[in-house]
């Protein structure tokens, strides 16, 4: 099956300026990029000049767990109407692989915000993941083996040191899935029991990475000026505190560090961005390869916990209610959002669970007016009524200013770090998060065209060397996205739905023309990449 699509704006992936000419497809391949092309083709496409791409990349994703999904298509869809192709899934240490066929810990993989819930099983290798996936899901995947699902597999989530054995069985779960292809590990330590992890236990995990020459993705212990990851609430800030744990775990390594999506919340913690910059660039000069990945919005979802200390999560149910611990949490919290300038009016409830419907878009404080009580109270009682598994949206994250200086950063990547959810308020990133990086681009907010398209496409593929995908180039897989650079510029962002995209191929199918998908066509398009 050939397909010739002419008349094309070519972006790429390199950096380089676009260029026009015309792109010959057989079956999944890529096999001529010129000016013009004399070929017989079964589909002659047009593009009237618009821009085409290689398919974008999700640089930072958990669509792993929704890849395993009875039905994926609805996870699956948002992404792809968004231009992406492709997604390196597994990250912030909660992998959906990570474990022996015996484990008697799956219950508690997942971080509060996956699960095993109307999937077609559980595969806890990446042979086992990639037999399922590989051909039945609609994107491409590659898979980071998460810290986080390792360390539950081996000894559960409790609050302690692994014993000698439980971490040697984890960093053997770990190696495996590097042997068998995944490309990279991936830590959570805002996340259990991933949080529960000491600097020497981190180290360990750092160097199969660089035994095996591949990504540490990092979700840090700390985003904020002041976080429950830390006991001192003055000093030093916490964001930076966490990035000194990464120093001190990578100092001295050529490690391929990527900083999980580098944001700063509160309103406090904005000023801690040069630094964190200084920092990054201080310890790539000393030899470990540190990138860091952003997207384009101002907030982010997160489990209800997230703001919870450590030692009170660690708790029993019965000694969380005792009222000197929550006398102590209290007097915490309140310290912490008053340094922080973030507290429960920036925490907006996304889900709850089944009947509580009503709480969902409304911040915690919001809430506690309605019924009268505390602004912990309230949260606190969220946090039961949804068994510690709620989600919220939180902000701000970021501002504008912040994301399009690092939008021009060479060292940037770009992510959406969105999955759909079945119930309550969603992630505005699931819809228009790489639009609205190319619409920047167009009004001079972000960097050039091509280096924009460069930060999700052919850099990405280049950072977890994914073979032969990311350029627009003869003999690499046929992953392309047309976009309608005029209706990118005046486009109109968060309205729940994207703009500016026009077509998707997928390993040479062309599954998104217009607003219409070839449902039966992604049922088998995506691919399992080993690295």
């Amino acid at each position: 099956m050939k397909t010739l699509i002419k008349n094309a704006k070519i972006y790429d992936g390199s950096g380089n300026p676009a260029f026009p000419g015309e792109i010959l497809i057989a079956d999944d391949r890529i096999v001529k990029v010129a000016d013009t092309i004399d070929a017989e083709a079964d589909t002659v496409i047009d593009l009237g000049g618009k821009s085409i791409s290689s398919g974008f990349i999700d640089g930072h994703s958990h669509n792993d767990w929704f890849a395993i999904k009875k039905d994926p298509l609805p996870y699956f869809e948002p992404f792809l109407r968004q231009g992406i192709a492709t997604f390196v899934a597994g990250n912030c240490g909660v992998s959906a692989i990570g474990f022996e066929k015996d484990c008697r810990y799956t219950d508690k993989l997942g971080g509060g915000l996956f699960d095993f819930e109307d999937t077609t099983g559980k595969y806890g290798t990446i042979d086992e993941f990639f037999a399922q996936v590989d051909g039945n899901m609609p994107c491409n995947l590659l898979e980071l083996a998460g810290h986080c699902s390792a360390r539950a597999a081996a000894g559960g989530n409790e609050n302690r040191k692994l014993t000698a054995r439980e971490e040697e069985d984890m960093l053997a779960i770990l190696e495996k899935a590097l042997q068998q292809g995944a490309a990279g590990l991936s830590l959570g330590l805002m996340y259990e029991p991933g949080l529960y992890a000491d600097v020497e236990e981190l180290k360990k995990v750092a160097a199969l990475c660089v035994k095996y020459n591949k990504p540490l993705t990092v979700h840090p212990r700390a985003e904020s000026k002041v976080s429950m990851a830390y006991p001192q609430l003055f000093g030093r800030s916490h964001l930076l505190r966490a990035f000194d744990e990464l120093v001190e775990i990578a100092r001295g390594t050529p490690l391929k560090l990527q900083y999980s999506h580098a944001i700063f919340v509160g309103r406090s913690s904005f000023k801690d961005k040069g630094e964190l910059l200084k920092l990054m660039e201080e310890l790539r000069a000393s030899g470990t390869d540190v990138m860091f990945d952003i997207y384009n919005e101002l907030l982010g979802v997160s489990v209800i916990t997230v703001i919870l200390p450590g030692w009170y999560q660690g708790m029993s149910v019965e000694e969380r209610r005792k009222p000197l611990n929550r006398i102590k949490l209290a007097a915490l919290v309140k310290a912490s959002s008053l340094l922080l300038g973030f507290g429960f009016k920036d925490i907006v409830i996304a889900y709850i669970g089944p009947g509580y419907e009503r709480y969902e878009g409304k911040s915690v404080h919001e809430i506690a007016r309605e019924e009268g009580i505390s602004d912990l109270k309230a949260y606190l009682k969220l946090c039961e009524l949804s068994d510690f598994h709620g989600r919220v949206n939180m902000g701000p994250y970021t501002t504008p200013e912040i994301i399009h200086e690092f939008e021009r950063n060479e060292h940037c990547l770009y992510m959406t770090d969105a999955w759909v959810e079945p119930h309550g308020v969603q992630n505005p990133a699931l819809y228009d998060c790489y639009p609205k990086f190319l619409r920047d681009s167009l009004l001079g907010l972000g960097d050039t065209m091509p280096n924009t398209i460069r930060r999700m496409t052919g850099a990405i593929a280049d950072r977890f060397m994914i073979p032969r995908r990311g350029y627009v180039w003869e003999g690499y897989f046929a992953d392309l996205t047309v976009f309608d650079e005029d209706a990118l510029r005046s486009g109109r962002p968060d309205q729940e739905k994207p703009f500016g995209i026009e077509k998707v191929f997928i390993n040479g199918k062309l599954v998104l023309n217009g607003g219409e998908l070839d449902r039966e066509a992604l049922k088998t398009t995506g691919r399992a990449i080993r690295i």
